[in-house]
């Protein structure tokens, strides 16, 4: 825990700044996804927005938004198709023990 009224501050503006992000990159998601599931101008406009905002307050650097905003204007042009592949995780079964190898040191 800080013990400084500044370290105390400090901590105090963190958490809302983390609190704001997190509420924005959760709205640009749901955007993004709105705009996935039927590309049309009007939800392309609305991300681009969005990702505007992210590089204004610092969310995203500009870059990123830039590489963003053009797969999206490839996916409403129809050049790129949306890929909703899911991927499995593999996970181990219940009661099932990891195989244990014993090494031998030969010395000649």
């Amino acid at each position: 825990m800080p013990i400084s009224a500044s370290a105390k501050k400090s901590l105090r503006v963190a958490e809302r700044n983390h609190k704001k992000n997190v509420t924005f990159k959760t709205n640009l998601r749901l955007a993004v996804k709105k705009f996935l599931a039927s590309p049309s101008a009007d939800s392309l406009k609305e991300v681009y927005s969005l990702l505007d905002k992210a590089v204004k307050n610092n969310i995203f650097h500009k870059n990123k938004t830039a590489r963003l905003k053009s797969e999206y204007s490839k996916i409403a042009d129809g050049k790129v198709a949306v890929s909703k592949t899911v991927v499995k995780k593999k996970t181990a079964k219940k009661g099932q023990k990891k195989k244990r190898v014993n090494k031998v040191n030969k010395m000649k």
